[in-house]
């Protein structure tokens, strides 16, 4: 690719204890297609505990386009403010510290950036588990399903470009953070959905394309995956607080689900139409699980870890939203 065309690109990396990851990471966008002297890489630290500082700086220390910053308070929304305040790029691309990118991700990005006119463009997700046990792959599978992630496309895929409402990390132009401002600092989880949903509702496009991709490591133990997803759905409703609807409609159906299996089994001791209408509801969701699970051609040991998956992604998710609802009143009434 010839460099005098190109514009200057700016990755910011968000990370805290992120030893195991953080070199895999940075490594793969310094080995990319994209002309080096127009990359920087700024690692935004949440004074780590563990080895990552250390790693990162021997990096820097061998290749000057690495940068690392202090993040004392500790927040995603705030590390990524700061790396876009000190960052020098035309287009601002975010990647999480346990994510790894092709060769050619920058390129393709910044190729169908320009083309399309895009504010922000991103690509499909490879999920893969971060420990290669049978339970991170189950969780792996689910979480690329469309019944365990519902219409998040770019953990499913797509034919051909798509608008969205949001993509993975994503690459932006520059000029979208004078134009709408930066990240909500005030909300723990969730702060890319609701920056992408003000940066639609401004008029602005984002593009989800097939031909990139990127791998994500998932969480690989159901605990993990549960507190993850809590905290993700809790975040979903609580960050009301702070902005203006910072969820899709999408992102209330397991809150929904959750609410309506609760008033069934409230009301199931009233009324008997509602008992049968509430086990109704339970078979078919199960037998969705079944179908979706043995569909996948997996071994017998994955595809019943996959049937426990799926209920514990949703019920995480929906009940986290539930308590922020909870939490929210406690709040209003206090």
């Amino acid at each position: 690719m010839r460099s005098l065309k190109l514009p200057r690109v700016s990755v910011i990396i968000p990370a805290r204890n992120e030893e195991k990851f953080i070199e895999r990471c940075v490594k793969s966008f310094l080995d990319c297609d994209y002309p080096g002297e127009l990359i920087e890489i700024i690692v935004v630290d949440g004074m780590s505990e563990d080895g990552t500082r250390d790693i990162v700086n021997e990096i820097s220390i061998r290749d000057n386009r690495v940068l690392l910053i202090d993040n004392e308070k500790k927040i995603t929304p705030v590390a990524m403010n700061l790396g876009v305040k000190a960052s020098t790029g035309e287009y601002i691309f975010f990647s999480g510290a346990h994510s790894e990118m092709p060769s050619d991700y920058i390129s393709k990005c910044v190729q169908h950036a320009i083309e399309s006119g895009a504010d922000n463009v991103g690509g499909v997700v490879k999920t893969v588990p971060r420990v290669k046990s049978s339970v991170g792959i189950a969780i792996s599978k689910v979480l690329s399903s469309p019944l365990g992630v519902g219409g998040a496309k770019f953990r499913t895929g797509v034919c051909k470009p798509t608008e969205v409402d949001t993509v993975p990390f994503g690459c932006y132009k520059r000029e979208v953070f004078d134009r709408i401002g930066y990240f909500n600092e005030q909300l723990v989880r969730n702060q890319d959905i609701e920056f992408n949903l003000r940066l639609k509702r401004a008029g602005g496009k984002i593009i989800l394309f097939a031909d990139i991709e990127l791998t994500y490591y998932s969480r690989s133990t159901f605990k993990e995956l549960w507190n993850n997803n809590f905290g993700n759905g809790f975040w979903v409703i609580a960050g009301s607080r702070y902005a203006n609807i910072p969820f899709s409609l999408r992102h209330l159906a397991p809150l929904i689900f959750v609410l309506t299996l609760l008033i069934g089994i409230v009301f199931c001791v009233f009324f008997s139409i509602v008992c049968m209408l509430l086990w109704i509801t339970l078979g078919v969701y199960l037998l969705l699980i079944l179908y979706e699970s043995f569909s996948r051609g997996e071994s017998l040991s994955i595809t019943l870890l996959m049937i426990l998956a799926f209920p514990i992604l949703h019920f995480s998710y929906g009940i986290g939203s539930l308590c922020a609802i909870i939490f929210s009143e406690r709040a209003a009434d206090s």
